[in-house]
């Protein structure tokens, strides 16, 4: 490798990391001085356990498909497997 490629390899880094440098702060919100304010509403203890409740009726139910989508699932691999079982002792026996 030539002394002037070194050089050009080098220096393109080091302008990578100029551009680095620059960019560093810029994502964060703190370096603008500025944050943003939400006002969310209060809720009542009644409206939290009516969510929570709502939350658990859910999930039970989103559980429940997923039992059921994979029993059904299952069976249908069984059912494929079995029949499959059944062509492959009948070639071997042929």
């Amino acid at each position: 490798m030539s002394a002037s490629a070194m050089i050009t390899s080098v220096r393109n880094n080091l302008n990578l990391l100029s551009k680095r440098r620059k960019l560093k702060n810029r994502l964060s919100s703190n370096s603008f001085g500025n944050r943003t304010e939400y006002n969310f509403p209060k809720a009542t203890t009644k409206q939290i356990k009516a969510i929570g409740k709502r939350l658990q009726e859910e999930r039970k139910i989103r559980m429940l498909k997923v039992i059921l989508l994979t029993a059904i699932l299952f069976l249908v691999i069984l059912g494929v497997f079995a029949y499959s079982a059944d062509g492959i002792v009948e070639l071997i026996s042929y």
